[in-house]
């Protein structure tokens, strides 16, 4: 071996150098603000005055915010205590309005005593569409679905729990019905029975049911009153009612608008159309007014279920229009897929189109559910206590006469988490329904 070759071998490495980390300006935070806020001139120029405009809208805000004072009885006390803790003209929150009145602004006027019902009611619902919502919970959990709405009317209104029990028995009778006579191969009666069976029940068998039951077994919640509604619990309770009845509906009008039945088609435009053309308020004077002329004399239609059907039917209507897009944007391959297997109408939507549409769907969804739950706020014009409505009650009171900012910051805040927790969840179920890129 020469010298040159020895030397040559010597210099080949056998052993490998560990990895040298990347320069502290391509990684972490400062690489994202170096792409997204300083990566050229105009974005440093923008950057720049953004940051100015924040600070000006700030810079008085968050000292009135973080100097409140929270322990008071009325708002004169509170400028007493706010004299006492800071020079004199130092501008503070008094955020004890919301720790003296925050039962009305939750609850309204739910009676004291019972304000544990609204909040285990939302639990329930929550356990209820958590196995829909959450694919990865356990499917036992569905058990609960079907049952939920009985449960949840009974925590909130109270009174005997054989009255729903015996209203969720119809729904069952209608469902067997239905079932056993489609497996029969005979849709139309299938369908007549679904309806009919149930409504002849509700009307001379569930009221006698439910007496007897409850005479052998008195199991009785203390009555409230829709009154007696009000605050958060109110809109929470318009706003799911509406979210949850408006999409199936929507769903079966926008199959409706497509359909080749020319009855089916028509009767689902005029009804998307003339929903879509009258504001909510309409509707809503429509609920609380009108709708009473067109009911038998002596009929007492609670006013928050008017308004709650009076809703859900607007919402279905701009529901059905956004599943009608998603409808329209598949191809016409997939339709002709379900043909080529040799499904029925039904069973194409339901294993083929539907699901592709809804999930085309999913923004304009939660963008009209958002809208919809903002909306509620609309029914204090109908003398309905939603928060709105309670906070300028409060504010005609005369402990807390002067107050403003402080209880609309809050009812403001509180909305913003209800519809920023929505469309996190819309952009959560997006990327995980997104399976084109995998």
């Amino acid at each position: 071996m020469s010298e040159l070759h020895a030397q040559t071998v010597a210099q080949v490495r056998d052993t490998m150098l560990p990895p040298v980390p990347p320069p502290r300006r391509e990684t972490g935070a400062i690489r994202w603000l170096r792409q997204n806020l300083f990566s050229g001139p105009l974005n440093i120029i923008l950057t720049v005055l953004a940051i100015w405009l924040l600070w000006v809208a700030l810079r008085d805000v968050v000292p009135w915010a973080w100097r409140g004072v929270w322990r008071a009885s009325s708002l004169n006390e509170c400028r007493a205590i706010r004299d006492q803790l800071y020079p004199e003209g130092t501008s503070a929150a008094c955020w004890a309005v919301l720790t003296d009145r925050w039962r009305q602004l939750v609850f309204g006027f739910y009676p004291a005593s019972q304000i544990w019902r609204p909040p285990l009611a939302l639990v329930v619902f929550l356990l209820a569409v958590s196995p829909i919502l959450f694919a990865r919970l356990p499917r036992r959990l569905l058990w609960l679905t079907p049952a939920a709405p009985f449960l949840i009317f009974w925590l909130l209104w109270g009174g005997t729990i054989w009255g729903p029990v015996a209203a969720a028995l119809g729904f069952a009778l209608g469902v067997a019905a239905f079932l056993a006579l489609s497996r029969a191969r005979y849709p139309i009666l299938a369908l007549l029975a679904g309806i009919l069976l149930p409504v002849l029940y509700w009307s001379f068998v569930a009221g006698p049911l439910a007496r007897a039951l409850a005479g052998v077994a008195p199991l009785a919640l203390p009555a409230v009153a829709s009154k007696d509604f009000g605050g958060f619990t109110l809109s929470i309770i318009i706003g799911l009612s509406g979210i949850s009845l408006s999409l199936p509906l929507g769903v079966l009008l926008a199959l409706g608008r497509r359909s080749d039945m020319l009855i089916i088609s028509k009767a689902s435009v005029f009804y998307i159309e003339v929903i879509r053309g009258v504001p909510l308020i309409v509707w809503l004077f429509v609920a609380q007014l009108i709708l009473n002329y067109f009911l038998p004399r002596g009929t007492n239609f609670d006013l928050m279920l008017r308004v709650i059907i009076m809703v859900t039917l607007f919402a279905a209507a701009y529901i059905a229009e956004v599943i009608r897009g998603g409808l329209a944007a598949l191809p016409r391959g997939q339709y002709e897929a379900g043909d080529a297997l040799g499904l029925t109408y039904w069973q194409a939507m339901q294993l083929i189109v539907l699901p592709q549409a809804l999930k085309i769907s999913i923004p304009g969804i939660v963008n009209s559910f958002i809208g919809l739950f903002k909306d509620t706020t609309l029914v204090s014009i109908i003398a309905m206590f939603d928060p709105i409505r309670m906070a300028s009650s409060i504010r005609a009171t005369t402990a807390w006469g002067g107050i403003y900012w402080e209880l609309y910051v809050f009812i403001g805040l509180t909305f913003w988490v209800f519809c920023f927790s929505m469309s996190r969840y819309s952009i959560w179920l997006e990327r995980r329904l997104e399976r084109g890129h995998r």
